[in-house]
């Protein structure tokens, strides 16, 4: 008698290795809920570190590589029963869309950290190579995966706070109010390289959440924006302060801030959406309470694991009332969508969509856009119009100019 017991997912990392904050972080998220194991990696630039990593890591040599295009190739040769099932990718940006493209190409499902790739035209070739080849991909926006984000998103598609009207998100940080890339640190150094990141800076590591944010919670499509973006230290390549004003369809107003100079923050992101009938409230700081300001009525304070929160806020939560959840577990819901989606594709079935709850390509794809138009908007110094959609026609690269 054979076991009928489908086997765990399997996946394989591309950088995340020895040193590397963030992907500690993606590991400890998966491991959460068990449902997939690190099977396979390239966890460096460097050969050397990537093989030091994988050893550290308890991967097999056979599956511990000293870089992604080896990772790639001896996937391909396995038989397709025994390949890993997704490819996480957390290197810096500049490395996302050729590992990104040449995975999803060959069927790989894949996720991939924030944001996507540097251009609309990246991220359209993307976009068009997921749909073409029919594969999972995800995009790890984590703070969708937040109990109480999601409570919020489903308060706002009920109707509690009526037509929305004004909203307004803010990622504070202070970690690069001095020059930290000039002392060597590593994740200071890429991020403020225009090679590494692209063209935006604090826009681009923490606006994106920003704008990501809110529209997971609203459901609000940009129609135009004007930014002010600017490199705040001396000598900085990339900005490092990001003030945009967004109009949406439907006459809604929105204000964005995304600053990494505001000395002694530490990760300031707050959300306020208000509507015709009431106000939200929500800090990644303080993330298992969401304050509801009514117009007819005391305002509320609600709580993570609470029995009359919206399923979907319900599922996201692992332990009872009055515990606290935060960041891994908020990784870790992203996660258990992108897992469900693929197992739910392995079994020939079709998963439940509050089960697959995560960013997809196009979120990730939208994001890039609002970067180019932010960019665009603050080096002309006007309104730029916003039009998305995920055939994403090419838009105009332009270079940061913060003279």
């Amino acid at each position: 008698m054979t076991d009928q017991t489908p086997r765990r997912l399997r996946y394989a990392m591309i950088g995340g290795g020895q040193g590397a904050f963030i992907g500690a972080v993606h590991r400890h998220a998966i491991a959460l809920d068990g449902l997939a194991e690190l099977a396979a990696g390239a966890f460096s630039s460097t050969p050397e570190r990537a093989l030091a990593s994988g050893r550290s890591l308890g991967v097999s040599a056979a599956h511990n590589h000293a870089s992604w295009q080896g990772l790639l190739d001896a996937e391909l040769k396995r038989p397709a029963d025994e390949r890993v099932d997704a490819v996480v990718i957390v290197t810096p940006t500049d490395g996302h869309f050729p590992i990104a493209q040449a995975f999803a190409d060959a069927g790989f499902h894949v996720v991939c950290d924030k944001p996507l790739v540097h251009t609309s035209e990246q991220a359209g070739t993307l976009v068009a190579t997921v749909a073409k080849r029919g594969t999972v991909f995800g995009v790890t926006y984590n703070y969708t995966g937040y109990p109480m984000i999601r409570q919020a998103r489903e308060m706002v598609r009920s109707g509690a706070l009526g037509s929305i009207r004004k909203v307004v998100v803010e990622y504070n940080q202070g970690w690069l109010a001095t020059a930290l890339e000039a002392t060597g640190n590593k994740q200071a150094g890429w991020r403020t390289d225009p090679a590494r990141s692209g063209i935006a800076g604090a826009l681009g590591d923490i606006g994106s959440h920003a704008e990501n944010l809110v529209s997971t919670v609203t459901g609000l499509a940009i129609e135009e924006l004007i930014a002010d973006l600017g490199a705040l230290v001396p000598g900085r390549a990339l900005d490092d302060d990001a003030s945009i004003l967004l109009r949406y369809a439907g006459g809604a107003r929105g204000v964005l801030v995304a600053s990494q100079i505001n000395a002694g923050l530490e990760n300031d992101l707050r959300l306020r959406v208000s509507g015709e009938q009431g106000t939200l409230e929500w800090r990644q700081e303080e993330p298992n309470r969401l304050v509801h300001h009514r117009v007819d009525g005391p305002t509320q304070i609600l709580t993570r694991g609470s029995p009359w929160l919206f399923e979907a806020a319900r599922r996201a939560g692992r332990i009872p009332p009055g515990h606290p959840e935060g960041f891994i577990e908020a990784f870790a819901n992203v996660y258990r969508g992108v897992f469900a989606e693929i197992g739910a594709r392995r079994a020939g079935t079709c998963a439940d969509p509050l089960d697959a709850d995560y960013p997809t390509v196009a979120d990730g794809a939208r994001g890039v856009c609002f970067i180019e138009r932010a960019v665009a908007s603050s080096t002309a110094r006007c309104w730029q119009r916003f039009a998305f959609d995920e055939s994403l026609a090419k838009l105009p690269i332009v270079s940061p100019n913060f003279g």
